[in-house]
């Protein structure tokens, strides 16, 4: 990127005051001096750009950027503004972002302040739809298509909450600004104590009152028995929904998992079906050692060829080269039919088990993919900006799926045997 400033330049920006004259603004000159940075840091640390976007269009999206960055602002502007890029940075992994929004998210409900009163998905046609009320209770409102919010366009509310959204694709973005859209709602237009609502079929605007309850990803995340869930069905198949590769104390998953599969022993389970299609990634020994442990039936490696930035900055490629090993002699190994059901929210860690369930035949993929590339960046790093105190998450690797090959090129599902 030629407007891009020298590294000699780079430790200069830290010293730039961030209040812009007023408490809580900042500048244009120290906005713009962040969103240097952030390109700065981008293009020094990313293992390999080219992996999700074309520089010449970083380029061209980050000076209409600047150019909009004319007048102080708040975190909240600066976000607005800043978040133009994940789009166009079209990974996950690699976005500017809210710092500590589920802490901050937790507080403000606790100290009163109230949130968009719904959960919702996005239809075909761009509109939010209501399914539950925020946290997850029943809504009789379920299945409702809003039109308007607030004497806005619904779509248009959608279509800007998605410009600022991060995500390889727009069906992984989609999915994400639906699990987070109370979040960037209140960023980009605020928290009003009732919300005045226009729905399909509906004869005149409901008036909804803000919720102060917590959102049911943060309720989801915090909960061990949500996260994670054995079912045994009364035709003896299992279940084993694992909705994160995430927990603090890991002994307690591998305790659960090895109960699970010790149930469908007991029960004579031939098939199972394992739900990570909301699992948006985590640590590899979470699916490794219990999950892989129980049904892997051969060596295999989390992945082929890599590109990584080392912390010294510089970059080397290289091939996985240690296998893991399956347990021997294991007595609760299945052996039965292994269906692995993957969706839009499906991400990271979450990929890498897919595609060595996939490359090693260990199961076959089911559900809805063209979501997440098959080939992951990961090795997430995290820096606040200077000025504006906002986050910019990069990958330090990229890494190539089992069989060496990057097609498809985004995670599927199996094709039907015919």
């Amino acid at each position: 990127m030629e407007w891009l400033f020298s590294t000699s330049l780079f430790l200069s920006l830290i010293s730039l005051s961030a209040d812009g004259g007023s408490p809580g603004m900042t500048d244009p000159s120290a906005l713009r001096a962040d969103l240097r940075f952030a390109l700065e840091t981008i293009e020094r640390q990313h293992p390999d750009l080219t992996h999700s976007v074309k520089t010449s269009e970083l380029e061209r999206q980050a000076l209409r950027i600047d150019r909009q960055l004319d007048h102080p602002m708040g975190q909240a502007e600066a976000w607005a503004n800043l978040a133009e890029l994940n789009p166009l940075l079209a990974d996950g992994h690699l976005f500017i972002g809210l710092p500590d929004w589920r802490a901050r998210s937790e507080e403000k409900v606790g100290s009163g302040v109230g949130l968009f009163p719904f959960e919702i998905n996005l239809d075909r046609k761009g509109y939010p739809v209501i399914t539950a009320a925020l946290g997850g209770s029943a809504s009789p409102l379920e299945g409702r298509r809003i039109l308007r919010i607030e004497g806005r366009d619904a779509r248009a509310v959608a279509r800007s909450l998605m410009a600022r959204t991060h995500g390889d694709t727009p069906a992984f973005r989609k999915a994400l600004l639906a699990q987070r859209w109370w979040l960037w709602f209140a960023t980009l237009y605020g928290t009003p104590q009732s919300y005045t609502l226009v729905l399909d079929s509906g004869k005149r605007p409901v008036i909804a009152d803000a919720a102060h309850s917590l959102p049911a990803i943060l309720r989801r995340d915090a909960s061990f028995e949500r996260l994670f869930i054995c079912q045994i069905n009364p035709d003896r198949s299992a279940k084993l929904t694992v909705s994160s590769f995430v927990w603090a104390d890991k002994e307690r998953f591998f305790s659960f998992t090895r109960d699970c599969f010790s149930r469908m022993k007991a029960a004579g389970s031939d098939r199972l079906l394992i739900d990570v299609s909301q699992n948006g990634g985590g640590d590899d020994d979470m699916w490794k050692d219990g999950i892989l442990r129980y049904i892997a039936t051969r060596p295999y490696k989390q992945g082929s060829t890599y590109t990584k930035r080392e912390k010294s900055g510089e970059k080397v490629t290289g091939t996985i080269t240690s296998w893991t090993q399956p347990v021997e002699g294991e007595p609760l190994h299945f052996a039965g039919k292994v269906e692995v059901l993957i969706g839009p929210s499906t991400y990271s860690s979450a990929v890498l088990f897919s595609n060595v369930v996939r490359d090693y035949r260990f199961g076959t993929l089911v559900g809805t993919g063209g979501a997440a590339r098959t080939r992951q960046s990961g090795g997430v790093q995290s820096i606040k900006l200077p000025n504006t105190g906002l986050v910019l998450s990069y990958p330090r690797f990229v890494l190539d799926p089992p069989s060496g090959s990057q097609a498809p090129m985004y995670l599927q599902p199996a094709a039907p045997a015919h």
